[in-house]
C-alpha cells in the first residue's frame, strides 16, 4: 500500500466534498467582512507560537521536545481544518482562505520564527543544521496547497454549479465517504508513527493537548470578542488548532537532521484531532443546519 499516494488522494477527495457545499460568494464574504480573517491570520502567525511558548515554559519541557513543539507552532494550518470546519458547520470558506494565506506567509515567517527559537532554546544542539532552514520545501508546500486543497475544492464548486441536481442527490453520500477517509488518515498517521507516539505520549502528550486547547480556545474567544459570527469563530479555532504537522516533521528530519525534534510534531498530529473533534461535536449542537444555510450567528 503506497501511503505517499493514497493519503494525499484521500485528502483531495475530502477537500472535493467540502467544495460541493461552497459557492464563490462564500469566499467573497470573507473579504467583505474581514475581521475574522484578520484575527485568524494574527492567531496563526502570533497567537499559536505564543501559546506554544507558554506551554513549553509551563510544562518545563526538555530542549529537544520544546524546540519540536515550537517548530510545530510555526507551521501554517493543516489542510484538514477546512473539512473539520465544514463538519462543525463553521465557515469553511474562511478556514480554506486562512490555510492558503498562512501557507504562503509561512515561506517568510516560518524560517524567521524557527531560527529565533533555535537561538533561544537550541544553543549548540543543532550545530550548523539551522542554516538548512533556507531550504524550506517551497515547491512542496505550495504544491500541496494547490493540488491537495485548492484544485479539489474548485472541482467540487464547479460540479455544484454545473450539476446542482446530481450534487444535491450525492452530497450526503460523498460526505460520508469523506468522513470515512478522514478516519483512515488519522488511523494511518497513528500506525505509521505508533512507536514514536507510544514512546513519547507520556512526556509530550499533555503539552500537545494543552497547546491545542489553548490555541483553539483563545482563537475562538478573540473572534467572538471582535463581534464576528460564531461560524467564523469555529473556522479560526480549527485553523489555529490544526497545524501542518507534516511540515514540522519534514523540517526536523530532513532539514535539521535531528529526528528527535520531530517527536512533538508526530504526537501533535494525533492529539490535535481530539480538540478539533470536541469542538465539532459542541458546534454541531450550537449551530443547527438551518444556521449554516442562512449564514446567521
Amino acid at each position: 500500500m503506497n501511503l505517499d499516494f493514497l493519503l494525499p488522494a484521500a485528502l483531495a477527495f475530502i477537500m472535493f466534498s467540502v467544495g460541493l457545499a461552497l459557492q464563490a460568494g462564500d469566499f467573497g464574504r470573507v473579504f467583505v467582512q474581514p475581521k475574522a480573517l484578520l484575527v485568524g491570520l494574527l492567531g496563526q502567525l502570533v497567537l499559536v507560537p505564543l501559546a506554544a511558548l507558554a506551554v513549553v515554559m509551563l510544562f518545563e519541557l526538555p530542549p529537544v521536545l520544546g524546540i519540536g513543539l515550537m517548530i510545530l507552532s510555526a507551521c501554517p494550518g493543516g489542510a484538514s481544518s477546512g473539512f473539520l470546519t465544514h463538519l462543525a458547520r463553521g465557515n469553511a470558506a474562511l478556514s480554506l482562505t486562512l490555510t492558503v494565506i498562512s501557507s504562503l506567509a509561512a515561506l517568510v515567517s516560518f524560517p524567521l520564527l524557527v531560527k529565533g527559537v533555535l537561538a533561544w532554546l537550541g544553543g549548540g544542539l543543532l550545530g550548523e543544521g539551522a542554516a538548512q532552514l533556507t531550504e524550506l520545501p517551497v515547491g512542496k508546500l505550495i504544491g500541496s496547497v494547490l493540488v491537495v486543497t485548492t484544485l479539489p475544492i474548485v472541482a467540487g464548486m464547479l460540479l455544484r454549479h454545473k450539476a446542482p441536481g446530481f450534487t444535491a442527490r450525492s452530497e450526503k453520500t460523498i460526505g460520508r465517504l469523506a468522513t470515512l477517509f478522514f478516519a483512515v488518515i488519522v488511523a494511518a498517521t497513528f500506525f505509521t508513527h505508533k512507536d514514536t507516539i507510544l514512546a513519547n505520549l507520556h512526556a509530550v502528550g499533555p503539552a500537545t493537548l494543552a497547546l491545542n486547547f489553548l490555541a483553539m480556545g483563545c482563537a475562538y474567544g478573540l473572534v467572538v470578542l471582535v463581534g464576528a459570527a460564531r461560524r467564523d469563530a469555529v473556522a479560526v479555532a480549527m485553523e489555529c488548532g490544526l497545524q501542518n504537522a507534516g511540515l514540522a516533521i519534514f523540517v526536523a528530519i530532513v532539514l535539521l537532521r535531528q529526528p528527535e525534534l520531530a517527536v512533538a510534531g508526530v504526537v501533535y498530529a494525533l492529539t490535535m484531532n481530539l480538540g478539533a473533534i470536541g469542538l465539532m461535536l459542541v458546534s454541531r449542537r450550537a449551530l443547527p443546519a438551518t444556521v449554516l444555510a442562512q449564514g446567521l450567528k
